[in-house]
C-alpha cells in the first residue's frame, strides 16, 4: 500500500510528552515504509492556550526525534507568516456556511457546568436541539444534530474495514465555538482535505474524534475524507496508569532532553511505560 501524505498535528498548548513522541515516531516509520511525505500541521487557533515557547518545543522535539518534515513550517516565524490556521479561515468559514445551509446545525448556549449537571459523564445529550435558538445569537456554539447519523465505515490500517455509529461522548459535536471560531473537528477535516492527507495516525482515545470527523465530512459532501486510512494506536500512560497530559507537563520531552537523555533513552522510556498490549504491534516498527 502506498500513501501520499500523513501528518503530525500537535497543538501548542503545552510541552510535548512521551506519548506524543511515541505517536510521532510511529508516524515517521510508517511514512518511510509506505513512501508518504509528512506534513507538520500546528493547530494554533486556540490563542488562549497558545504560547511561542510551546511552538518552539514542537520544532525542538521533531529535531531531537530525527523526524524530517516535508511540508509545513520549519520555524515560529514561518508558522506565523504562512502556515498558521488563521491563514485558512476562509476555508473554515466556507465549510461553516455550508453546514448552516444544510439544516443540520443548531445553536447551544449550555455551559460545561450545565452539561455536567445534566449528565455525570459530561456527555452532551442534545438539550438545545428543540429550543430553536437563532444561529446568530451571541455566545452560542453551533452543534451538529447527530440523531439521524448513519453507520460510518472507514479503513483501519492496514486494510481492515470498520463500521461504527457516533458514540454518546461525541454526539452533537461542536463545529463553531461560542467565540465564533471554528472548532477542532471542523478545522481538522478541512485541513486534511486541503493538504490531501490520506493516512492519519492517532491514539485510540481519539476514535470518537475520527467518527465525528467522518460524519462531518459526509455532511460537507467530501467523500475523499472517507477514503482516508486511519491507524489508532494504543495510548502510552504514566507510571500511575493515567493518560499523559501536555497541560500537566507529564514526562515532557523537553525536560528529558535537559537531563541529557538521547533518542535511544527516549525509546527505552517508551518501552518501560508500554504494556505488552501497547508495545507488541509496534515493536518492529519504531524499536
Amino acid at each position: 500500500m502506498k500513501y501520499s501524505l500523513t501528518r503530525i498535528a500537535p497543538t501548542p498548548s503545552g510541552f510535548l510528552h512521551l506519548g506524543n513522541a511515541f505517536s510521532f515516531l510511529l508516524t515517521k516509520t510508517l511514512a518511510q515504509r509506505h513512501g508518504a511525505k509528512i506534513l507538520l500541521r500546528i493547530d494554533d487557533l486556540d490563542r488562549e492556550r497558545y504560547r511561542p515557547e510551546y511552538v518552539q518545543d514542537i520544532f525542538d522535539t521533531l529535531d531531537f526525534l530525527e523526524i524530517q518534515i516535508d511540508l509545513g513550517p520549519k520555524s515560529l516565524s514561518e508558522l506565523e507568516s504562512e502556515w498558521s490556521q488563521v491563514h485558512r479561515m476562509k476555508l473554515y468559514e466556507e465549510a461553516l456556511e455550508a453546514l448552516k445551509h444544510s439544516g443540520k446545525v443548531f445553536s447551544c448556549d449550555c455551559s460545561r457546568n450545565k452539561i455536567q449537571q445534566m449528565d455525570s459523564r459530561g456527555y452532551y445529550l442534545g438539550l438545545c436541539l428543540d429550543r430553536k435558538i437563532p444561529l446568530d445569537r451571541p455566545e452560542t456554539a453551533w452543534r451538529v444534530n447527530t440523531l439521524d447519523s448513519d453507520f460510518l465505515t472507514f479503513t483501519e490500517y492496514p486494510e481492515m474495514k470498520k463500521t461504527y455509529l457516533i458514540p454518546e461522548e461525541t454526539a452533537f459535536y461542536i463545529v463553531r465555538k461560542k467565540d465564533k471560531l471554528p472548532a477542532y473537528h471542523l478545522t481538522s477535516v478541512v485541513d486534511d482535505l486541503h493538504f490531501g492527507v490520506d493516512l492519519i495516525i492517532r491514539g485510540k482515545d481519539l476514535y470518537p474524534s475520527t467518527l465525528a470527523q467522518l460524519d462531518l465530512a459526509r455532511l460537507l459532501n467530501q467523500p475523499m475524507f472517507g477514503a482516508t486510512t486511519f491507524l489508532h494506536h494504543e495510548v502510552i500512560k504514566g507510571p500511575n496508569q493515567a493518560k499523559l497530559s501536555k497541560s500537566a507537563g507529564s514526562l515532557s520531552v523537553q525536560s528529558l532532553r535537559k537531563e541529557g537523555k538521547n533518542l535511544e533513552d527516549i525509546k527505552n522510556l517508551i518501552r518501560s511505560l508500554s504494556t505488552s498490549e501497547i508495545f507488541k504491534p509496534y515493536e518492529n516498527l519504531i524499536f
